[in-house]
């Protein structure tokens, strides 16, 4: 597996990236491990996760947010996505072997983040991670605050390499600008969300992630399934199990007419080809060349196949803008 260069650190990460967002809320532990074992058998050796990502969570959120008390994911266990990765590493003893990646989700505030990456460590089982990432911007707290606490992680050897996820390019300039003005570590890796049906990080982010020197280590290359072709309008009838089952907010994300016109001439394209809709709509995603690495969520070793056969394959330009020009 190709390995690229991470932001300006002289560090690299796979060109693909393992998301296990799916570890315990969609996938027991027993698959869960036959898949981080398969993918580090095939060379991706950069994993995603974060302390938010958890079956339990899943749980109260969809109590919190929809009114519904139900069990739809493998299992109830908080942060179970961390905790089943340090199970692994504990039982495999590999953890010089894969760039590891979390975030915080619960706040970038300076008595937080040393709070919340000691719970990620114990969970994980080590004594650092390679990237640290602020899962979303905190609006209640300033950035020079925020990159404060993290650079004295790195500083501490508790965190190789900061980073963020969601942020806008107006957000990412202003980390880099505090980084510079208080002399702190910077951000050097970002995680947007980039397919088909979600190409916002286009306009600029993208670019200026190229300009300044930051990877760009994009997720979601199938939507959260959407781009498969296996959901249809009818949001009373989500697939059980699916990510849209379990998480149904995505819906509010994907479900358009527009986004379904595009799937459906994802669908006769791929047919014309003789390719499979998520091959060919991955393989859109990894052929930005202002894209770093592509994570990729994964409940079955197919589906990382599918992932390194998209990337395998490539995708002529002509073919790329006739498809980007579905969604423009």
């Amino acid at each position: 597996m190709e390995q690229r260069q991470l932001g300006r650190t002289g560090r690299t990460i796979t060109a693909i990236g393992l998301g296990c967002v799916t570890f315990g809320r969609e996938i027991d532990q027993e698959t869960s491990f036959r898949v981080m074992d398969y993918a580090l058998e095939k060379g991706i050796t950069f994993f995603d996760t974060a302390e938010a990502y958890g079956g339990g969570q899943s749980r109260e959120g969809r109590r919190k947010s929809m009114g519904v008390d139900d069990e739809r994911e493998v299992s109830g266990e908080v942060s179970s996505s961390e905790l089943i990765i340090g199970r692994w590493i504990k039982a495999r003893g590999c953890r010089d072997e894969v760039t590891l990646c979390t975030k915080v989700s619960s706040g970038g505030g300076a008595e937080n983040v040393p709070r919340a990456l000691s719970a990620s460590l114990q969970r994980l089982g080590t004594d650092h991670v390679d990237i640290y990432k602020m899962h979303s911007p905190d609006p209640d707290t300033p950035i020079a605050e925020t990159l404060t606490s993290l650079t004295a992680e790195v500083q501490a050897g508790r965190v190789g390499v900061l980073g963020g996820s969601n942020y806008s390019a107006g957000q990412l300039r202003e980390a880099l600008d505090a980084s510079e003005t208080g002399g702190l570590s910077r951000f050097e890796i970002l995680q947007p969300i980039y397919n088909l049906a979600a190409r916002e990080a286009e306009d600029e982010l993208l670019p200026l992630g190229t300009a300044k020197g930051v990877a760009m280590s994009t997720y979601s290359p199938l939507g959260a399934g959407f781009l498969a072709g296996k959901y249809t309008p009818d949001r009373s009838n989500l697939p059980s199990g699916t990510r849209f089952h379990i998480s149904p907010g995505h819906a509010d994300i994907y479900f358009s007419d527009r986004n379904f016109a595009a799937v459906e001439r994802l669908r006769e394209k791929a047919s014309e080809l003789g390719l499979s809709m998520v091959r060919l709509a991955m393989a859109w995603a990894m052929t930005n060349p202002d894209v770093t690495s592509v994570i990729v969520g994964a409940r079955t070793t197919d589906h990382i196949d599918n992932a390194l056969a998209a990337f395998d394959m490539g995708l002529d330009p002509t073919l790329r803008a006739e498809m980007s020009a579905w969604t423009d």
